[in-house]
């Protein structure tokens, strides 16, 4: 789950308010879950496996055993089911919309409608080619000095290119009333800067397919000695990756808040025009810029300006036609595919183009707002919102008490943190307020310019901030996406409709089952506003230190144990999760399941738990959050996942908390000799 909200991953409507309640050991409502018969698939089991050996494969492993990925998946698991569910929802929305012709012109309905067909229509596209493109690669074609260079860096936005050099808008971290313009620099192809330095086999077979493939693509513009010039490209980007920061060093909110005056930063770094990009963008000139990670901005600075125009031509070529692959024709869109789908994710196929477009067009950066009220209106229930304030309430209740429990916390900190516990703010469904789109124009037949047309409308809506007091009741993702977040500048946590059904939450389910559920995931968000960046922030959002010297360093000395722990978790043969990359998530997960285990136990009053189908209720709740964390994987992808995402693969986000849980010992008998046995002292207990 995503916990940075401005870096900016269906639903059957819930029943009763009494879905969740604290005294409620039993089935929540009258009718069936829709799993099993108290709301597990306890089919998916592997009953030769220990649960103190693997209790993923415990949980999960006859699934695991019998899946079989599609050829256009990359991985699939839990997340990926509501997903599908929420795609054929959003699919029958728009596919309604296509047999309507009384839609007004301007409507969100036209423009869905319309943006949808436009992606459908393979005869016009392919006929097309590469046309729509041409005006783009004229433009970069014709780059015939420096000034021109930074125009293009600062259009990138809009070309679908890479740059080197981007500034954009995000959260002042120590004035959350504030916008603040943030400088990064990138610019890489590849998913990460490991891709590019690695000489590990796996990584050098990817750069020379890397290499064919941007050969491949600036066919598509002509060029025909492309090899030699393709390796400069892949060059040029390794000059790039060389300074970049780690994306684990880029996780601490310390390191990467650098805040100067445009005037300093123009001082500071002399040889750039900043004023010129920032002309070039549409952007006013700020009065304050964060430099995000400040020691690697001038080494890219230098290999801007030590690298020749024509292969820095080459390079935005190459980029725009990648990165517009999916809008042109099946020719382009299939070449892009050979590399980025095979290659990088370890698909054997494309997903249908409705699948697709259903992406495209529903995406927050496209017309997902408008998607989304379309969604809430059909398949979203007030009672479930109600629902939801309940469990936040209940897990709420629990956070507030273990850290009552804390023994390595003094009262000051205590205190502190619970300000911000009272203070968070929860969103749930859907925003009070929608995106308006009146500004943008969709036509039903020509997909690049509907996808140039969203790309301004975002640029515009960002640069609009500049200056501005920020906007709390803004939403990050829409309603149908199946996530959730934290947002640590507001204080808030984020559930989007689409996630509150089946194996998260299930109104008929028992209750302990969605305590090990939807509990675990609200659980989970709350513990980023006390992981080792969320905590850095006060009950305000301010990013400032509330905690006293003793109490920081016992925090610290818990989060290092804990990721040792991960760093040991190898699911490639030499490639291993990075515990410093994922610490955020690990503490999310392993305080999520402490939350919602006080908050199950708290439920019963008291009261012995009912044994269902030989399980204690302990073990309802355990299996139920296993169950939501079962996922299978291509090499490719699970590489991908270790080197650049900040969760751990989905067996480790079911085996690395419970292992330092005493409960689940006790529910499941794990002994000494077990795989996952850890001695008492060796277990990590934060929140």
């Amino acid at each position: 789950m995503k916990s940075s909200p401005l870096s900016l991953g269906l639903a059957v409507a819930l029943g009763l308010v009494s879905a969740i309640s604290i005294a409620a050991d039993r089935p929540a409502g009258k009718g069936k879950p829709q799993l099993g018969d108290f709301g597990v698939d306890l089919s998916a089991r592997d009953l030769s496996v220990k649960p103190g050996d693997d209790f993923n494969r415990y949980v999960s492993g006859t699934w695991l055993k019998t899946y079989e990925l599609k050829d256009y998946e990359t991985s699939y698991g839990s997340f990926n089911q509501l997903r599908d569910r929420a795609e054929e929802q959003v699919h029958g929305l728009v596919e309604d919309l296509q047999r309507r012709s009384d839609l007004k012109t301007g409507s969100n309905g036209q423009k869905v409608r319309d943006y949808y067909a436009s992606y459908m229509d393979r005869t016009a596209r392919d006929a097309a080619g590469i046309a729509p493109l041409q005006p783009v690669l004229g433009r970069i074609a014709a780059i015939d000095t420096k000034a021109e260079l930074i125009a293009a860096f600062a259009n990138a936005d809009l070309d679908a290119s890479a740059t080197p050099v981007r500034l954009g808008i995000e959260l002042d971290r120590k004035n959350p009333d504030q916008y603040l313009v943030g400088l990064n620099v990138g610019g890489l192809g590849l998913p990460d800067k490991d891709y590019y330095l690695n000489q590990d086999a796996r990584f050098v077979t990817i750069r020379e397919a890397y290499v064919q493939h941007i050969q491949r693509m600036l066919a598509f513009a002509g060029v025909s000695d492309g090899k030699a010039r393709a390796e400069q490209v892949l060059a040029l980007e390794t000059a790039l990756a060389k300074p970049q920061w780690e994306r684990a060093k880029r996780r601490d909110r310390d390191k990467t808040y650098n805040v100067s005056t445009f005037a300093q930063l123009q001082a500071q770094f002399p040889a750039y025009d900043w004023a010129a990009h920032l002309r070039a963008q549409e952007m006013p000139l700020p009065e304050r810029v964060n430099v995000v990670t400040p020691d690697a901005v001038q080494p890219v600075l230098d290999v801007i300006a030590a690298t020749p125009l024509p292969v820095w031509r080459d390079y935005l070529t190459f980029h725009a036609i990648d990165g517009n692959a999916e809008l042109l024709s099946r020719a382009i869109d299939d070449a892009s595919f050979q590399f980025n789908g095979k290659v990088i994710g370890g698909q054997k196929a494309q997903k249908d183009d409705w699948k697709r477009a259903v992406a495209v067009v529903g995406a927050k950066e496209g017309l997902g707002d408008a998607v989304g009220e379309m969604y809430v209106a059909r398949y979203f229930k007030p009672e479930s919102k109600v629902a939801m304030d309940q469990l936040v309430k209940n897990l709420r209740a629990a956070l507030r008490q273990n850290i009552q429990q804390l023994d390595w916390m003094s009262e000051a900190t205590k205190a502190e943190a619970y300000h911000k516990l009272e203070t968070f703010r929860p969103k749930i469904g859907y925003p009070d307020k929608w995106t308006d789109f009146n500004s943008v124009t969709i036509v039903p037949n020509d997909l690049v310019a509907n996808s140039i047309a969203m790309r301004r409308f975002n640029r515009a809506d960002q640069n609009r901030r500049v200056g501005q007091k920020t906007d709390r009741d803004e939403w990050r993702m829409t309603p149908q996406t199946v996530n959730a977040y934290y947002n640590s500048t507001f204080n808030e946590i984020v559930f989007p409709a689409a996630i509150l059904q089946p194996p998260f939450f299930d109104v008929h389910a028992d209750a302990a089952v969605n305590y090990g559920g939807i509990g675990a995931v609200i659980g989970h968000e709350m513990g980023h506003g006390f992981d080792d960046q969320g905590s850095k922030s006060d009950f305000a959002g301010v990013q400032r230190n509330w905690w006293t010297d003793e109490d920081r360093a016992r925090f610290d000395a818990r989060t290092k144990v804990l990721g040792s722990q991960y760093d040991s978790y190898c699911p490639l043969e030499g490639q291993c999760v990075n515990g410093a990359l994922t610490m955020g998530e690990n503490i999310g997960d392993l305080g999520g399941i402490s939350m919602a285990y006080t908050a199950y136990q708290l439920s019963l009053n008291g009261k012995p738990a009912k044994v269902i189908d030989g399980l204690t209720g302990d073990q309802r709740f355990f299996l139920a959050f296993g169950q939501i964390w079962k996922g299978k994987y291509r090499d490719e992808s699970l590489l991908t996942l270790i080197k650049t995402n900040p969760h751990s693969p989905g067996m480790y986000r079911a085996n690395g908390p419970v292992r330092n849980f005493d409960p689940w010992y006790q529910a499941f008998n794990v002994k000494p000799g077990d795989a996952l046995y850890l001695p008492p002292e060796q277990r990590v207990r934060i929140w």
